[in-house]
């Protein structure tokens, strides 16, 4: 896969292109493909143009990184000083926060530059990006399918070549699935290990912000720029990565001892599970030990998952009420009538749908039975993970059971879309992280993903492994033709 940063970040050091002349590029392919994409929802070319002049600055007395002067853009729930920033809901329509997340307040001080927020589902709660009050992204493998989701929009724009790199967020797969979608990299990060702080709540204890990208070096050079202690989040944790980017390709993968969980194959399609038996054969025939494991608790994943992140949803969306910002309905008689209209007009149905059950399953009469069961149910799939990785490296799984839905997925049952998360929740719920990959396509030519998980803060490793797979072998999924190509 084409490294764009890497790439990018070395001629404008040669001075072959000023970040001025990039930024320019990369803003009129958004204003020709975003028409066909609909990647972006938002846009601050202006203050782009200003990061660019200041990142030439910084290339020119010598205090670039990797990042300086490259184009990006944010997740339209990840806040930015003064930025239109929706979570694609009318009920935040207007709304501009005023302090910047932590996240683009680092990279802002590396000298990136952004192009806009994407698009996505409705406050990320979906599959597809369909919930998305501005209208679905569009894939750009194949734009009769969707882009994954929720973070649908940041996916598709770095596969059509209109972002270097995007930051999501992922819940409960809402980076490595559109990864897997749209044929990109999608890593989550460890629960703890990117801060949290300026990044619009769905669900505050499985919620982590993640990096889409071209290639696994991209990756982990965003990867090492985010990552950190901060102040602001007390959820995130001071642990030494180290320089991950710059130590990529150092060691190959034998001895590594990879993890195969039977579970996360049931219900798979045979393309995909065909691509994942392929990348397992390649690693093991370069020196990897093949571990047969099992997880029955997986099977219980997907209940926890929902009881618990829509829990957390209700929680969370009660400050959304018309009184303090965001949309307000026009008439009302009294502040009961103006909430309720608010929240009706407001939330689109699968966020409404999301805050009921959860409302549901804190009631009184309930809590025991869901939630604390949930909770319960949580703490053995953590204990059961910790157990496997004392007996391998990292695991290797499907990222989703399917590859990229028709438009319009979305109008059929929410169960069956719930289910298409059956690959990626267990990782959120334990806290672990996870990259995404492509391994190959199906039949009709869209992209399969397969997941490299490993223990808590074991970054580097599944990194690693993952570069030794992108270098060695043929994913089968050729980079996109399209939008800034240099």
């Amino acid at each position: 896969m084409r490294e764009v940063i890497s790439t990018l970040s070395q001629m404008l050091k040669n001075k072959e292109i000023s970040s001025a002349e990039l930024t320019e590029k990369y803003i009129s392919v958004i204003e020709s493909d975003n028409k066909i994409y609909n990647a972006y929802v938002s846009e601050t070319f202006d203050k782009a143009r200003s990061q660019a002049k200041a990142a030439d600055e910084m290339i020119a007395n010598g205090s670039a990184t990797a990042l300086t002067g490259i184009p990006m853009t944010l997740k339209d729930n990840i806040c930015s000083d003064g930025d239109l920033t929706t979570c694609a809901s009318k009920i935040l329509s207007g709304f501009r926060p005023y302090y910047d997340s932590t996240v683009w307040t680092k990279l802002k001080g590396q000298g990136a530059v952004m192009l806009g927020k994407t698009n996505m589902d409705e406050f990320a709660m979906g599959s597809t990006s369909e919930t998305s009050v501005y209208g679905a992204p569009l894939n750009p493998r194949n734009t009769e399918h969707v882009t994954g989701g929720s973070s649908g929009g940041g996916a598709a724009a770095v596969c059509a070549n209109m972002a270097a790199y995007a930051l999501g967020s992922d819940t409960g797969g809402s980076v490595r699935q559109p990864a897997s979608f749209c044929g990109i990299m999608g890593l989550k990060p460890t629960y703890g290990a990117v801060s949290r702080y300026g990044l619009i709540a769905y669900g505050s204890s499985l919620d982590q912000i993640g990096v889409l990208a071209n290639s696994v070096k991209d990756t982990a050079v965003v990867f090492d720029a985010i990552s950190g202690v901060d102040p602001h989040d007390q959820t995130s944790v001071d642990f030494d990565f180290g320089d991950i980017a710059n130590s990529l390709g150092q060691k190959d993968v034998k001895g590594l001892k990879i993890g195969v969980a039977k579970e996360y194959f049931d219900g798979i399609n045979g393309e995909i599970k065909d691509a994942i038996d392929s990348a397992i054969k390649f690693y093991e025939a370069n020196g990897a030990e093949i571990v047969d494991i099992s997880l029955p608790v997986l099977k219980q994943a997907l209940p926890v998952y929902y009881i618990i992140a829509c829990a957390e949803a209700s929680s969370n969306l009660g400050r959304y009420d018309g009184i303090r910002y965001g949309y307000r309905p026009e008439s009302f008689n009294d502040v009961e009538e103006m909430i309720l209209k608010t929240r009706t007009e407001g939330f689109g149905d699968e966020v409404k749908r999301r805050i009921m059950l959860g409302t549901y399953v804190l009631s009184s009469g309930y809590y025991d039975a869901y939630y604390k069961k949930a909770c319960l149910l949580r703490e053995n799939l953590i204990a059961d993970f910790e157990d496997i990785f004392n007996e391998c490296d990292v695991l290797i799984a499907p990222t989703a059971p399917n590859t990229a839905f028709k438009l319009n997925f979305n109008s059929a049952s929410p169960v069956e879309m719930y289910l298409s998360d059956i690959a990626t929740v267990p990782i959120n719920i334990t806290g672990v992280p996870a990259i995404s990959v492509p391994v190959g396509t199906d039949g009709s030519g869209l992209p399969i993903g397969m997941q490299i998980i490993g223990k808590k803060f074991s970054e580097k490793t599944i990194l690693d492994a993952a570069y030794f797979y992108e270098k060695n072998a043929d994913c089968g999924v050729e980079d996109f033709k399209g939008g800034v190509v240099l």
